[in-house]
């Protein structure tokens, strides 16, 4: 069920007269209406259709008001849509078992033309509403990293922050080599769609192997893995991000998209960086830098580790390095060992 122009309720009565007496309720407020004489019939039309509501008499012939509620809720398209319950008895336990049964709301007959339009109408826009948040948190799924989303969703209840916390993670930078003379060879339109597919594939890539991508770099992206197979994880999507690079450079005819990747393992702490106003959740601290670092040093379509990350997977044979080097690193007073990684 989504939000429409014209809504339209089921009315689900045994007496044609009350449906009759609804329907006239409901088109005078702008509604269009659907009716069901059964419980049966209830159950194949909301199986068939999505209304906005649901009037369903409690007292129905077959399958009563109850179990005909029951069933109408665990359908997928009417998980959320408003179920008002219409009784001509106020006895507790009746309404105990319609609100068990997944109601919403109950009216009591004979029907009320004013308590009817304003329940319906409130229930319908709590709907509607729900399904414009949905709405917002799907496009915002599109621009938070799950983890970020994780966070949100478990400390929005207390309105407070988490504490920064040291994690060990394998982090990975990527990087497009000359890019900023690429838009001297591509027209920007062309640009901007080649370059938001290479990094779409990144990006699958990284979940494919169990990492999340904590931000863009602009024309890469920072990964982070985590967990006991995080540093081969980050290795072996390396790997593939320069095999993909590497066929889009074959596609294009040119070395306009030659990618540099970097790759360290350590401590790192995790938190919220910024002020309360606009906050990032990310990872800082050496780690991060080295990892940052390493990339930068990396050759167009080459993979630069560092000596952690050589000691944790050096000897895996899904993987091949190269001989150690010692060099020095922008950022760090002692020089730093690295080993390329064979694509």
């Amino acid at each position: 069920m989504h939000p429409q122009a014209l809504k339209t309720v089921l009315i689900v009565d045994d007496e044609p007269s009350i449906r009759l007496l609804i329907k006239q309720f409901l088109k005078s407020d702008g509604y269009a209406a659907v009716e069901a004489a059964s419980g049966e019939e209830a159950i194949a039309l909301a199986g068939q259709s999505e209304f906005d509501a649901i009037l369903l008499d409690f007292n129905l012939p077959g399958i009563d008001g109850i179990e005909t509620c029951r069933q109408i809720r665990v359908m997928p398209n009417h998980k959320v849509t408003p179920i008002l319950v219409v009784t001509a008895a106020d006895d507790d336990a009746i309404l105990n078992d319609a609100f068990a049964a997944g109601c919403d709301d109950y009216i009591i007959k004979p029907i009320n033309h004013v308590v009817l339009h304003a329940r319906l109408a409130a229930h319908i826009h709590r709907t509607e509403l729900y399904y414009q948040l949905e709405q917002v948190r799907k496009m915002l799924n599109r621009y938070v990293s799950p983890r970020t989303q994780l966070m949100v969703e478990e400390y929005a209840g207390t309105g407070r922050y988490p504490p920064p916390e040291k994690r060990d993670v394998c982090v990975l930078f990527t990087d497009i080599r000359g890019f900023t003379q690429l838009s001297q060879h591509i027209e920007p339109e062309r640009l901007f769609a080649l370059l938001s597919r290479h990094l779409a594939y990144q990006v699958e890539l990284v979940y494919q192997y169990a990492g999340y991508v904590d931000k863009y770099a602009g024309d890469g992206i920072m990964a982070i893995f985590e967990g006991p197979n995080m540093a081969l994880h980050g290795c072996l999507c390396a790997i593939d991000i320069i095999s993909h690079a590497r066929a889009i450079m074959r596609q294009e005819a040119n070395n306009l998209f030659a990618v540099g990747c970097g790759l360290n393992l350590g401590q790192a702490v995790i938190g919220n960086i910024g002020s309360p106003e606009h906050l990032d959740y990310s990872a800082v601290g050496e780690t991060v830098n080295l990892a940052a670092r390493l990339c930068g040093l990396a050759e167009p379509m080459s993979i630069i580790v560092s000596d952690e990350i050589y000691s944790s997977v050096g000897g895996h044979p899904r993987l091949r390095f190269s001989g150690k080097q010692i060099v020095p690193v922008k950022g760090f007073t002692q020089l730093v060992k690295i080993y390329g990684l064979h694509c």
